[in-house]
């Protein structure tokens, strides 16, 4: 019997719930609006032998046109119903790439502790806080895979341009903005997966300077062109990588937008990269995070 998740759904109320009990369907017992006076949401999966292998959430209609295009899958229920926050709603893709592994397991987490150790176990997680705009707690969705990965290549994109390109060659979505609140360009970073050790990142690295410009492209990391302060006059951002062996692979990353969630990560002994993406803007700060734990 497989063990890996085939279905997605949502539930926004007790009748979806009893459908999807009744489906076979498999609920996670944690309210997607928890925190808030929304409709009470559940994430359900169900296991099978055509297997989901990429996950992604938008908040608004423009991150979805490429994903639609590329062949994902909608899920039409707003995960923030009953709130007046951005209207969120996930996408899954059943690929069959080389870059394309199963998911088995899905889950989601309310506090920054627990993501912090989650991150360390291998999860990946969906960059978009589920109660996005919506107040309430942070709300976040992971997934695990059926074998290890790592990340062997990033690169970005600013507006929705090049959306369906990234996802028909394979790439995942950070799904938060990184000029949120500074008022440019709508930018993302992406990631693509492979299980050879050996074509894992090995380092990633940020510049919100010339200096730190300077300095990465003497020590040959390769430079992602696509400024991730696009559109706002300010720092010029630039997201950096590198491969060197097998020594410590990138399993993961994610952007973080919380003090608290900062303070738990390195606690955990997660390294972020403490170079604010949104340098020189009124923005959030937002720091990228790596799992590179030998």
């Amino acid at each position: 019997m497989t063990t890996n998740i085939s279905e997605l759904a949502v539930s926004l109320n007790s009748g979806d719930e009893n459908t999807l009990l009744s489906q076979g369907f498999t609920k996670v017992k944690v309210n997607l609006n928890d925190g808030t006076e929304g409709n009470i949401i559940y994430l359900w999966y169900k296991c099978g032998q055509d297997p989901i292998t990429r996950v992604q959430l938008t908040f608004n209609y423009e991150m979805g046109v490429g994903l639609a295009s590329a062949n994902y899958t909608k899920i039409s229920k707003n995960l923030n119903t009953g709130t007046e926050g951005d209207p969120i709603y996930l996408w899954y893709f059943k690929g069959k790439t080389a870059n394309d592994v199963p998911i088995q397991q899905i889950d989601v987490t309310t506090d920054a502790e627990n993501e912090a150790v989650k991150f360390t176990q291998d999860w990946e997680r969906l960059a978009c806080d589920l109660n996005r705009g919506a107040g309430g707690k942070m709300i976040y969705a992971w997934v695990k895979r059926e074998k290890q990965t790592y990340i062997c290549e990033v690169t970005a994109t600013a507006a929705y341009d090049s959306v369906e390109v990234c996802a028909k060659d394979g790439f995942i979505r950070v799904d938060e903005d990184t000029n949120k609140g500074a008022g440019g360009s709508p930018v993302f970073i992406w990631y693509r997966l492979t299980n050879d050790i050996q074509n894992a990142l090995n380092f990633l690295q940020v510049s919100t300077n010339d200096t730190q410009m300077h300095d990465l492209q003497l020590q040959k990391y390769k430079q992602v062109k696509v400024d991730l302060n696009e559109g706002t006059g300010k720092n010029h951002v630039y997201l950096w990588s590198k491969k060197q062996g097998s020594i410590n692979p990138i399993k993961a990353i994610s952007l973080l937008l919380d003090k608290a969630q900062i303070q738990a990560y390195e606690t955990a002994g997660v390294n972020v990269i403490k170079r604010n993406l949104n340098q020189g803007t009124a923005g959030h700060t937002e720091y990228l995070c790596v799992n590179q734990n030998p």
